[in-house]
């Protein structure tokens, strides 16, 4: 009977203890001692997920998440993590007001710093036609300022799968210009490029220094 159970659960995981029971033709108190005490089964809720991953894009997922992590494993990040002994308080960081005023940032950068950055008007949302806008500023940019990469064709874009990024009028765009990208892995939000490979190399930079605003910097 314990076999007979396991079999139609496995066979069928939404079913309640009273059809199990009555497809074995037991009572619910056994049915329910089978599941809990023989087989330590437990009904429990769906996990809310952002996105179900096929068998594909958890291989995708794997496969860019190594190329990311070596060459991550390039620099060493700086990151506000120390060590403490186990009867030491844990370290306390202020946390910064976020200002009310938004101001949205694009930088182009690689391995030796920014190579195109702009500030998008206010107001504007980052839609394909405005992006693919960017994008010719920053071929510009990569022409003017690393000719040997842009003659030799030696150089490779990497954005996240943002709408505006993975649209089809912007995979026209760098399909054109034979602008190679490296993928990005689906619904990874922790695996943006700033994360890994801008923000730690500010936050090196900027360790130890203070600045004060002036009347001349708004």
């Amino acid at each position: 009977m314990i076999a007979k159970v396991k079999t139609i659960v496995c066979n069928n995981r939404r079913l309640t203890v009273c059809e199990i029971a009555d497809d074995c033709g037991i009572s619910v108190d056994s049915c329910n001692a089978i599941l809990t005490d023989d087989l330590h089964m437990k009904c429990v809720c769906a996990k809310l997920v952002p996105c179900l991953l096929t068998d594909d894009q958890r291989e995708q997922c794997q496969t860019i998440a190594r190329d990311l992590f070596q060459r991550s494993c390039e620099d060493v990040e700086q990151q506000s993590s120390q060590w403490k002994g186990p009867m030491s308080p844990r370290p306390k960081k202020g946390r910064q007001v976020r200002s009310k005023t938004k101001v949205i940032l694009l930088a182009f950068f690689h391995s030796e710093g920014i190579i195109h950055h702009e500030y998008a008007p206010d107001g504007q949302t980052i839609t394909k036609e405005f992006y693919v806008e960017v994008l010719r500023r920053v071929r510009e940019s990569v022409c003017r300022k690393q000719p040997e990469k842009w003659r030799d064709g030696d150089w490779i874009l990497h954005h996240d799968n943002a709408p505006a990024h993975i649209s089809h009028l912007v995979q026209q765009f760098l399909a054109k210009h034979g602008t190679a990208q490296l993928q990005q892995p689906p619904c990874s939000p922790d695996l943006t490029p700033c994360d890994i490979f801008l923000f730690p190399r500010l936050k090196k930079v900027l360790k130890g220094h203070r600045f004060e605003a002036t009347e001349d910097i708004k």
